[in-house]
């Protein structure tokens, strides 16, 4: 399939989408008022910072919702008002937020089913009008919806979109892209649909392990069976990792797509030398300016003398289980919650530790004066954050 033809003509049809309807005035004032919090503009005026009995709040200086955050979710109300009485869908979360995607439930938004680890399109008809997240979705899922004559409204945002462009361009010269993510996270998977040959690399333990084959050769099965799920069909390591470029999940952890990157290019210099280097690795930046921007504020903030850390984000959010490596790596206890509700009155924190089921905390506010720092994903409204943070001092008050 020729992808980037199917997505231009896409985007020419009268049926799609992406630049809301006109109804930003309006829609505005409902986010801001179910969104905003007057305690977090309060405390960013304050220097990130403010001091309630025996507990200081140290915020980090960039958190919480991202621009192409916004954009997707003011999308989605605009999409409600602009179709008041219309059955509309969603092909999956509009973004890694629990709250604001049952706001959306309650404006009777539904959501694709899963059944067996497969969406179920069938409960879309001809015509009705379906959302493409701020994730985007696979070329496959547009296909479809196209073919069904919907109503197609894409928030995805602008950072994933520029990822797709650089696969394209990998595709043109006959590139396997290398994608650094999760292979079954959402948005990889629509970014690996726009590639003729890919693999996802999750860390850089997988990626030295590719590097090694490129360089050494190996055991075929093995390293199939190793990226099983995670690699496009008929994959064959043998030959389709003489010429990579590089891609992204654009909110996994900044650095280590750029230590892979790097790997992947003293990789090919090696074995080409540097006058075929060009002709083997490709590679563009592709780091979302936002997920860059919350993890180099986590970065200053664990510098500092805190006590402990507060890490708000759905559980499923990626850019926010990246904020909780950085605090694990600083040594600095941290819990990693998605809303107030985790937090009970008697000093009990139900919280997600990195790579596990949730967890039960008790005790988890020290007596004394603390120092607490706290940052929250890009999903995050500032409402959700202000909610933990006034949970967090009347409790304080009680320990």
């Amino acid at each position: 399939m020729d992808t980037k033809t199917f997505k231009r003509n896409l985007q020419q049809s009268k049926n799609y989408h992406r630049k809301g309807f006109g109804h930003q005035e309006e829609v505005a004032g409902v986010l801001n008022s179910e969104y905003e919090s007057s305690l977090i503009k309060t405390i960013r005026e304050n220097n990130y910072q403010i001091t309630k009995g025996e507990v200081t709040i140290r915020l980090a200086e960039a958190f919480g919702f991202c621009w192409g955050v916004e954009r997707a979710v003011a999308m989605a109300y605009e999409t409600r008002t602009h179709f008041p009485t219309e059955k509309i869908w969603i092909t999956n979360e509009i973004i890694h937020n629990p709250s604001v995607n049952e706001r959306l439930r309650e404006m009777n938004v539904g959501f694709i089913p899963v059944i067996d680890g497969d969406k179920d399109f069938s409960v879309v008809d001809s015509g009705e009008v379906v959302i493409l997240p701020a994730f985007g979705a696979s070329v496959q899922e547009m296909e479809l919806l196209n073919n069904k004559g919907c109503t197609i409204v894409d928030t995805t945002c602008p950072w994933v979109s520029k990822v797709w462009n650089s696969v394209e361009k990998h595709k043109k010269r006959s590139y396997t892209s290398i994608i650094h993510g999760k292979y079954n996270h959402e948005e990889t998977i629509a970014t690996s649909s726009f590639a003729n040959t890919y693999l996802v690399v999750l860390n850089m333990d997988q990626a030295n392990y590719v590097s090694d084959y490129i360089l050494h050769g190996g055991d075929k099965e093995e390293f199939l069976n190793i990226f099983k799920n995670a690699h496009s069909q008929g994959f064959d390591p043998d030959k389709d990792l003489e010429r990579v470029g590089i891609a992204n999940q654009t909110t996994m952890l900044k650095t280590e797509t750029e230590e892979i990157g790097r790997l992947f290019q003293q990789t090919m210099l090696k074995k080409y030398g540097p006058t075929e280097l060009n002709e083997h690795f490709m590679s563009f930046n592709t780091i979302c300016d936002a997920t860059q921007e919350r993890q180099d504020a986590m970065l200053d903030l664990v510098k500092e003398k805190l006590d402990l850390m507060v890490v708000i984000g759905g559980f499923n959010s990626s850019n926010t289980t990246h904020l909780q490596e950085i605090a694990i790596d600083y040594n600095i206890p941290s819990y990693h919650i998605d809303s107030a509700s985790r937090i009970d009155d008697n000093n009990n924190i139900e919280y997600k530790p990195l790579k596990k089921d949730l967890e039960i905390k008790s005790g988890w506010l020290p007596k004394g004066k603390i120092t607490v720092g706290v940052t929250s994903g890009a999903s995050t409204p500032d409402k959700v954050v202000e909610d933990i943070i006034e949970k967090i001092f009347a409790l304080k008050t009680m320990v």
